[in-house]
């Protein structure tokens, strides 16, 4: 299988490139089970936060990185736009998505008990790639309904067209690839 070599906060891993369709790759980035990857993003996003109360993000990939900047930062809460409501849940706000890594469409739920404690807050909306957009735009549209105030978005990595963006913060370019695994720019 074919990778993409690429140093992140500090760290070096190889991406495995993996089709999209027949013209276009992606390189996968995946934090579970790599916790010096994940606490050296984290590291690095906490210093270029803005000022914030809590921060969320989206089932599932972003988890590692939203729990340990959460941790470092002093053990705070902080909120997960969940695929599929629980039923712990006391009540559901949800949107729907369509990210490029998904084949359909998806919902987006928070519990409105957390909504609660949103409302009236300053969320940080983080990820672990941001490519499209339409993962982040669904989370923060919850935090909006919810009444918060959406005070920055961060990745790890920017890929494709939103590295063009400046709204977002991120660490790294991750570009995308042909189907024979040549960078694009």
């Amino acid at each position: 299988m074919k990778s993409y070599h690429m140093t992140i906060a500090g760290v070096e891993r190889d991406l495995p490139l993996c089709p999209l369709n027949d013209e276009l790759s992606i390189g996968a980035f995946v934090m579970f089970g790599d916790p010096e990857l994940t606490t050296a993003c984290a590291e690095a996003l906490l210093k270029a936060a803005p000022a914030y109360d809590y921060l969320i993000t989206a089932e599932a990939k972003g988890i590692p990185l939203v729990h340990e900047m959460a941790r470092l930062a002093g053990n705070q809460k902080y909120f997960l736009a969940r695929k599929t409501p629980k039923l712990y849940m006391t009540g559901v706000m949800e949107v729907a998505v369509h990210s490029i890594t998904t084949a359909r469409e998806q919902k987006l739920y928070i519990d409105t008990a957390d909504a609660a404690i949103i409302k009236g807050k300053r969320i940080l909306v983080v990820d672990d790639v941001i490519s499209t957009g339409a993962s982040l735009a669904a989370t923060e549209q919850l935090v909006t309904e919810a009444g918060g105030i959406v005070c920055g978005r961060m990745a790890v990595l920017a890929e494709g067209d939103a590295c063009k963006r400046d709204d977002i913060i991120y660490l790294e370019k991750l570009p995308l690839f042909t189907a024979d695994g040549k960078a694009l720019d």
